[in-house]
């Protein structure tokens, strides 16, 4: 009993032991004190187990409150409705579905989109997979987490981008390639390449990479070129090691056609080798020959099938590289065809070699400073929304500058970006001289323009990038002391840029904003009540003296205005009412299915009624 006692103080695991155990240890100890025998064991024995069986009630006891505390606190669960889930999108009952697992929600976190940056960086990585075995089997974890889109909407739900992937075929390609054949070189030995074909499956990762990168690239024409070069250096390689494979099996130096028997100290090591194949296999498929002539069949069949391959090389490189070329000079060839047609139109109308020398100047300006291309042009293949924001981002900020474009409504703003036009002028040109008649305003978004006198010379003020001018007299504000005509004589310094916005893109925009027609208007006559330029008796007189045609069209404005709104609200009735329709649908099929549910409930209890009473009768 002495070394039971020792051995459970030295041991540390008795040290978490039960209560129940402790006690007993406790008990034996006492035991050896008094007594030598074990007649007093069993009373201790009864006496913990009491004990442990009143800690084992308490104990349950914790654990039954803990549990109905739990479901207490525990928010009941929202009851699926079937009847509103054949309306939810795809989209939706993915969010619905996922709302329910938060693992699920977590792992959303690792969800690729194919168009991000990190799918394609990752790309990058697996373009180069013979370096990296171990990232396959990462990428085909990775391809489970790949977004897709279903009814344009990106799906990240996981078991529905598991299975779509499971069920294409770079799946089955992915799986073939993390095979490990490399096993079989335990039985074949390790001069069996061929048993790592199936690595060629993954350059389905490697065409991808390439296409993204040419759809990203600021220069996709120098990046086809240096693709292609990379496709016949890779058709080059295979070749080499193909005839390298077949002089194996034929037998190094065999005859002359074979590689050279590595038997000889010059042949033997392997930078010769690959060399050797390497100029071969160039010789042979770019066609120019001065290669041993095969002897064998086998070895003339594969020179037949390596001419035409060289053959189609050939035609390939040339195809391509003059398409290439022709894209890369497409743009200077158009403005060209511009420049020679300008020349020969001025040589056929017998133009003065000064103007025919500033034309071609300005062309030069053009083309130097890569403002030949016309913007429209590009932007009209986008959609209006995409061409809208493109406008946004280049010109709105030159647009706030405007006087009375400062704090003008937003959707005014987008309208007028769309209408700019860019104008070069060069140096020495009259903007707009004094007394025309104002039809544009012009933004300087480059160069210097100068407020001269009549004479020419006389500098009155200097205009940089930045100012604008001319946007008072498009508005044909009344009582304007100059009307719609320019009061000073605006120049170019040099060659200068600038935006226009005609008169006509002016009043068509402000169509469509009465509200912003008059803010113009009104904010126009300060700047004229601030120069003194406005008379505001003429002003009053105009406004009294309104032509009924005048009247007629502010009325077909109003009209407009209030067609457009009541077309707003019609919609917005609609949209209401649809989902007001849905609810009350939603809240009729819970209601049905509440009743039902409370007519079977009572129809059971008195079915057990009547049996209950069967029963009692039958005992009576």
């Amino acid at each position: 009993m002495t070394s039971k006692s020792n051995g459970l103080h030295s041991s540390p695991a008795n040290h978490h032991s039960s209560p129940p155990a402790q006690a007993r240890a406790e008990g034996d100890v006492e035991e050896t004190g008094l007594s030598t025998g074990r007649s007093g064991w069993p009373l201790v024995w009864w006496r913990e187990a009491v004990v442990g069986q009143g800690r084992g009630v308490i104990a349950r006891l914790v654990l039954v409150l803990r549990d109905w505390a739990s479901k207490s606190l525990h928010e009941e669960q929202q009851r699926p409705d079937p009847f509103l889930e054949r309306f939810q999108g795809p989209e939706l009952q993915t969010v619905a579905a996922g709302a329910d697992n938060d693992l699920e929600d977590k792992w959303k976190i690792f969800v690729v989109d194919p168009a991000g940056d990190w799918y394609y960086r990752w790309l990058a990585v697996i373009a180069v997979p013979v370096l990296y075995n171990w990232c396959l089997l990462v990428k085909c974890i990775q391809s489970l987490q790949k977004r897709f889109l279903e009814q344009g909407l990106l799906v990240k739900d996981l078991k529905k981008l598991r299975d779509n992937y499971i069920h294409t075929l770079q799946f089955k390609l992915d799986v073939l390639s993390i095979m490990p054949t490399d096993l079989a070189y335990f039985a074949v030995g390790l001069h069996c390449p061929e048993l790592r074909f199936n690595r060629l499956l993954r350059f389905s990762r490697m065409f991808e990479f390439f296409d993204s990168t040419e759809t990203r690239t600021s220069h996709p024409n120098i990046f086809r070129i240096s693709n292609l070069v990379l496709y016949i250096l890779v058709i080059i390689h295979w070749n080499a090691c193909i005839y390298y494979a077949i002089s194996k099996a034929i037998g190094f130096g065999e005859d002359t056609w074979v590689y050279p028997n590595i038997t000889d100290p010059e042949y033997g090591y392997l930078t010769r080798e690959y060399v050797y194949c390497l100029y071969w296999s160039t010789l042979t498929l770019t066609t120019i020959g001065e290669t041993p002539p095969p002897v064998r069949d086998e070895e003339y069949l594969f020179v037949i099938f390596d001419f035409l391959i060289g053959v189609l090389i050939f035609a390939t490189i040339v195809g391509n590289v003059g398409s290439m070329i022709s894209n890369m000079n497409a743009t200077r060839a158009e403005f060209q065809a511009k420049v020679d047609a300008i020349k020969h139109y001025m040589q056929f109308r017998k133009v003065s070699k000064d103007m025919e020398t500033k034309v071609i100047k300005w062309f030069d300006y053009l083309w130097t400073n890569k403002k030949a291309v016309d913007e429209r042009e590009i932007l009209k293949n986008l959609p209006d929304k995409l061409r809208a924001e493109i406008a946004i981002n280049v010109h709105l900020e030159t647009l706030k500058k405007v006087r009375i474009f400062q704090d003008c409504e937003a959707g005014l703003l987008v309208e007028l970006v769309l209408k700019l036009r860019l104008q070069v002028f060069s140096p020495g040109d009259y903007i707009c001289r004094k007394g025309d008649i104002g039809k544009e305003m012009y933004i300087i978004k480059e160069g210097k323009l100068a407020v001269v006198g009549d004479d020419g010379v006389t500098q009155y003020a200097l205009l940089t990038a930045g100012g604008c001018f001319g946007e008072i007299s498009i508005l044909n504000i009344k009582g304007s002391k100059m009307g719609n005509r320019r009061t000073a004589n605006i120049r170019s310094l040099g060659y200068s840029d600038l935006f226009c916005l005609s008169k006509e893109d002016l009043m068509e925009a402000v169509t469509e904003y009465p509200d912003a027609r008059r803010v113009l208007e009104e904010r126009g006559r300060e700047i004229l009540i601030k120069e003194g330029l406005l008379d505001e008796s003429a002003a009053e007189e105009s406004r009294e003296g309104e032509s009924m045609e005048e009247k007629l069209d502010r009325l077909s404005l109003s009209l407009d205005t209030l067609h457009t709104h009541f077309g707003r609200l019609l919609v917005e009735y609609s949209d209401a009412q649809m989902k007001l329709k849905q609810r009350i649908t939603a809240l009729e099929f819970k209601t049905r299915q509440q009743d039902l549910e409370d007519f079977l409930s009572d129809s059971s209890d008195s079915l057990l009624e009547d049996e209950e009473k069967g029963l009692t009768g039958g005992t009576q």
